[in-house]
């Protein structure tokens, strides 16, 4: 399945995230800022370049049953992971 993050996603409760626009510095800060921020139910569509293996583990640990992951796209260089708000 092909999906294209420089397109905008309309759906309501779903919001986009490019890490490949944000400095590799700031990018684990700003996902985990990002996903503290989503309310339950809401969407955080992610999208990166390579599979986050690593953060995808901070992640898991961090927020535990709070975050679902789901893979969109699991194609080299295109990476989409939609995170969902449980409680």
């Amino acid at each position: 399945m092909s999906h294209d993050c420089s397109l905008p996603h309309t759906d309501a409760g779903t919001y986009a995230f490019d890490a490949r626009g944000v400095a590799k510095r700031f990018r684990h800060a700003a996902i985990f800022g990002a996903l503290s921020a989503l309310m339950p139910g809401e969407i955080m569509r992610f999208c990166n370049d390579h599979d986050p293996l690593p953060l995808l583990n901070q992640i898991g640990e961090h927020f535990g049953d709070k975050i679902k992951m789901a893979y969109i796209s699991r194609e080299p260089g295109e990476i989409v992971i939609d995170f969902s708000v449980t409680s």
